[in-house]
Formats: C-alpha cells, structure tokens, sequence
C-alpha cells in the first residue's frame, strides 16, 4: 500500500480538515450545488470522519440543502433573465421543465436521493417549473436526508475502507449499484419525458385536424 494511503495518512487529514472548524463541513456541500464538479461524496466523507456520523451528517445535509435551495431561488428569479437566456433554450432542460410541471414531486425527489444525479441540473429545471417554493424545499430536505444518509453510513468508518479489503469491495460495490440505478432511472424519466412529448404533439394534431373538418 503507498505511504500517502495509509490510515496515519488519512487521520492526519481528518485531524488537519477537522481544525478548520464545522463552517468548512457546511461551506463545501453547499459550493457544490454551484460548482458540480465539486465531489459532494467526499465531503461528506470527510465530514462523517472529522465529526463523527451524527454531525458530520448534520453538516453535509445542512450544506447541501441550502446550497440546493439557494440554486433554486436564484434560478426561479433570474433564471429566464437574457442573461441566462442560455439556459432555458436549452431543449433537454426545456423537456424536462415540461415532464416536472405534469409530474411534480415525485420524480425530483427520486433523482435527489441518488448520489450521482446531476443535482445542479435537477435544482435549476425545478427553479424554471412551476413547482412551489415550499414544494421543492420538501423535495430536496427529503431527497439529501437519503442520499446523505446512505453516503455518511458507507464512510463512517473510514480506518475500515484501509485495514478491510473485503469491506472496501463491499463499500464500492454499493457506490457502483448506486451509479447503475441512478442512471437507469435517468434514462427511464428521459424516455418517459419523449413520450409525453410526442403524446402531446399527436393530441394537438388530431385537436387541429378536428378543428379543420
């Protein structure tokens, strides 16, 4: 095993992230909201390290969530600004805003409680819809209570993912089958999102031929 991962190595860190103080474990899960390409998991990881399960997991959902919502407000007020006229042509966004207006909380809150789906995309398409402030501020609070639930769980003991091979291969057998249905139930709400598209296109074309006879 390389020197730099070993469980000295590891608890150093932690010692090191957890002098920075609680503010770090919320300030990190709520800039991933803005910037995605931040690793949401492994702060959350570090924060169940540095803190323990119960309130490095307090840290990271409270984070998250306001991040999350913060996205959202922003979006919902500026969102359709020419500024960010960008955004909203976009046709995959413009599709899913359309299947989120006819579906609401479910499907949101289902991607949500996934560690993989995409939440920047999620939290703006949910601030372009018409879902209500109070709606999606449920969906999300319920949505990372899962998510960062099962996250804080697999890293909680974080000296057993070094000294525990068979451990380590269960932990990323979990993350893996995560990943897979996270992404299966992308494709399947996408799928779901074209045929309720071409749904209504083959409506308005008989309601249209209708009116012409």
């Amino acid at each position: 095993m390389p020197s730099w991962f070993s469980f000295e190595t590891l608890t150093n860190l932690t010692q090191d992230y957890r002098a920075l103080g609680p503010l770090i474990g919320i300030l990190l899960p709520f800039l991933e909201a803005f910037l995605p390409f931040l690793p949401l998991i492994v702060f959350i990881v570090a924060n169940v390290s540095a803190y323990g399960v119960l309130f490095g997991f307090l840290l990271s959902w409270a984070g998250s969530v306001a991040g999350a919502y913060t996205v959202f407000l922003v979006i919902r007020k500026y969102g359709r600004a020419r500024v960010l006229g960008f955004i909203t042509r976009h046709e995959k966004i413009q599709k899913l805003i359309l299947w989120v207006e006819r579906n609401g909380f479910g499907p949101l809150f289902l991607l949500i409680c996934f560690p993989f789906t995409p939440s920047a995309l999620v939290n703006i398409v949910a601030g372009l819809s018409n879902m209500k402030k109070k709606t999606y501020l449920w969906t999300v609070t319920l949505g990372k209570l899962i998510m960062i639930s099962v996250v804080s769980f697999i890293g909680a003991d974080i000296k057993a993912l070094v000294t525990q091979p068979v451990r380590t291969a269960i932990v990323l057998l979990i993350i893996i089958l995560l990943w897979f249905i996270g992404k299966r139930i992308e494709k399947r709400i996408e799928k779901n999102v074209e045929e309720d598209l071409r749904t209504t296109k083959h409506d308005r074309r008989s309601k249209k031929e209708h009116t012409i006879e």
